[in-house]
């Protein structure tokens, strides 16, 4: 079992604490549950390495109750960073640690778990043998301590960290800034990457009056068109990044049963335009539509959502900082640097896209130019949307998501990682001085459009009328996808905790939108929950949408392991919500998860063709 990094540790005024000497002296130190020490170790032990593998899965013990007998046979994987400092005194940001996946096989009443590293090309790189672990790349969000610095051009470090989808067969793992590594379902050997963002469609469709709308935005067309010019050499062939970033995030439009992604082209993230190209596959992989758009904007999208007419981006508004580009090139700073928030817009740009070319309002000329939602927030993660339209042709839209402010979002200090002395800090996500708002929290937006796709009219509800605390990692039941739901899942902060009160979140949160109530669920004191996943009953009815179990993550900071927590979706707020629960063995235990994803057993079961492939 190997000890707690404590590379991550630091001493604040916030949470002062001396650097232990060993970690039974630290263990021993924390006595009561809300004290400076405690609310330090508890937040560091949420990002420890993990160096140990799993290669033959284990059985669990459950601790409290068992799986129910409706609940369905599958696997739940779960993907986030393993490993954050190595042998050689660089310390990386949570967002650049190497991806860590873990698997909870379920059948009838038995878990099994196992865990495998990603084995990305940087993996293979920095790993140097069983044990020692030497870090070469920068990473986007961190700086070297130990190897090269100056003139480092290893940026782009596909850790394959992100998030992990299960479909047509095929195990993906998911970054936000390269092509998804293919997994094997079953051992969780690395086969290697998969190109999604090269591949042709019957039908591709691509605006091609871009530039005008270039000009109508006060944007010069031949400034722009120079700039990527000069940059995509740099980008591409010094800096080895991918033409298209594919993003992290995915969907799935259950109507059709397709894969939704999105991707980016890199050098976006320093032009004042974006392109954004979705791609549609059917439940085979084949690519059934590549739609393409060019927007005037300079837009950092990580989540988005669709319906059954459109594409929607909720667009953070950013800029380029220019003294920060040239430090971050030169390895002093981190490559995110060279990007600043940029507040100086009042609202918030919402693109409603065309989803398909025989769009049903037959309008399709309005949509580079964005539905100003009347308030400003940075959008995090997407719940949902739906369309309803009436008899007339109108169609309203709501949006369902979690968001923060401009002003407290921070690409340099996000999970508290301070870059300059390569430690975590607890107190920036905990400390904030004008009210909660700023925090992540659960937002509605509903847009109104006439029948010729013009905009009515256009609110932006924060939902801290219902759940006054910060939330965020939203989900749904997966069936409703796309189409109107009633309830949204989400981790949140019960604000116990007077050291910790908003990050870690410590419950979940059931949230009805139709009547406003609320339920939560938390366990113990110093207990901590990333994602939840929803999985609908084996015998579930489509017309009942709670009907079925969430999957959580516990992580017991204070007893140094994780278990799986079972919860009856019907019943979250009250007191028999917990179904069961299954301890991982304290040396196996891991740090804290990003994205995960539930596969019912049929969807990787694959019948091997001549040349290998799933069929």
């Amino acid at each position: 079992m190997h000890s707690i990094n404590y590379h991550l540790g630091f001493k604040s005024s916030a949470f002062p604490l001396p650097r232990p000497k060993s970690k039974l002296s630290t263990v021993s130190a924390l006595s009561t549950a809300d004290s400076p020490s405690n609310a330090f170790w508890d937040y560091n032990l949420l990002f420890f390495s993990q160096r140990s593998e799993l290669h033959r899965p284990i059985r669990l013990k459950s601790i409290f109750g068992k799986i129910p007998q409706d609940f369905p046979s599958g696997t739940y994987y779960l993907v986030g960073p393993g490993l954050f400092s190595d042998d050689h005194g660089s310390t990386v940001h949570p967002l650049d640690g190497h991806g860590y996946l873990r698997s909870f096989d379920i059948s009838n009443d038995i878990v099994e778990y196992s865990a495998r590293y990603v084995s990305t090309d940087a993996e293979k790189e920095e790993r140097k043998g069983k044990k020692e672990w030497r870090f070469t790349h920068r990473g986007p969000f961190s700086v070297l301590r130990g190897g090269i610095r100056i003139g480092n051009v290893k940026v782009m470090k596909n850790v394959a960290n992100t998030s992990v989808v299960c479909w047509g067969g095929r195990l993906l793992c998911l970054w936000e800034g390269g092509e998804p590594y293919e997994i094997d379902p079953r051992s969780l050997d690395t086969f290697g990457l998969v190109d999604l963002t090269g591949v042709d469609a019957d039908q591709v469709v691509k605006d091609q009056d871009w530039k005008k709308e270039l000009f109508r935005h006060g944007i010069s067309e031949l400034g722009v068109d120079i700039a990527s010019f000069l940059l995509k050499p740099i980008l591409y062939g010094v800096f080895n990044m991918p033409a298209k970033r594919l993003l992290a995030h995915y969907k799935i439009d259950p109507e059709r049963n397709r894969l939704l992604m999105l991707s980016c082209n890199a050098e976006d993230m320093l032009l004042p335009r974006s392109n954004f190209t979705f791609y549609e596959f059917d439940s085979d992989f084949k690519l059934k539509q590549k739609k393409e758009f060019i927007i005037p904007d300079h837009l950092m999208i990580h989540d988005w959502t669709f319906t059954d007419s459109y594409y929607i981006l909720v667009g953070n508004c950013v800029r380029l900082d220019i003294p920060a580009s040239v430090l971050a090139l030169s390895g002093t700073q981190p490559m995110i640097s060279a990007l600043a928030v940029n507040p100086t817009r009042p609202s918030t740009p919402v693109y409603i896209l065309p989803r398909f070319t025989d769009e049903r309002d037959g309008n399709t000329t309005n949509w580079r130019k964005p539905i100003e939602a009347p308030q400003q927030f940075w959008a995090m993660h997407a719940a949902n949307a739906f369309e309803e339209r009436d008899g007339l042709g109108n169609v309203e839209i709501q949006l369902q998501l979690s968001a923060c402010s401009y002003q407290w979002f921070d690409f340099h200090r996000m999970f508290g990682y301070n870059w300059r002395n390569a430690k975590l800090d607890p107190s920036f996500m905990n400390t904030v001085a004008r009210g909660e708002n700023l925090l992540p929290h659960l937002v509605k937006v509903s847009i109104n459009l006439d029948s010729r796709g013009k905009c009515v009219s256009c609110s932006a509800e924060n939902l801290s009328n219902k759940w006054n605390r910060p939330a965020d990692f939203t989900i749904i039941n997966p069936a409703f996808a796309g189409r109107k739901n009633t309830y949204i899942y989400s981790s949140a902060a019960s604000g116990k905790r007077r050291l910790l009160p908003h990050f870690p979140f410590d419950s979940v949160i059931k949230l009805n939108m139709n009547n406003g109530k609320v339920g939560s669920w938390s366990s113990g004191s110093r207990t901590f929950f990333g994602e939840p996943i929803f999985v609908p009953k084996s015998i579930y009815s489509g017309d009942t949408e709670d009907d079925g179990y969430i999957l959580v993550v516990e992580y017991a900071v204070s007893k140094q392991t994780c278990y799986l927590v079972v919860l009856d979706a019907r019943k979250i707020g009250g007191k028999d919500a917990i179904v069961a629960k299954y301890e991982v063995l304290k040396e196996l235990r891991f740090p804290l998860g990003f994205h995960g994803f539930w596969a019912n057993r049929p969807l990787h079961k694959c019948i091997l063709n001549t040349n290998g492939s799933c069929v």
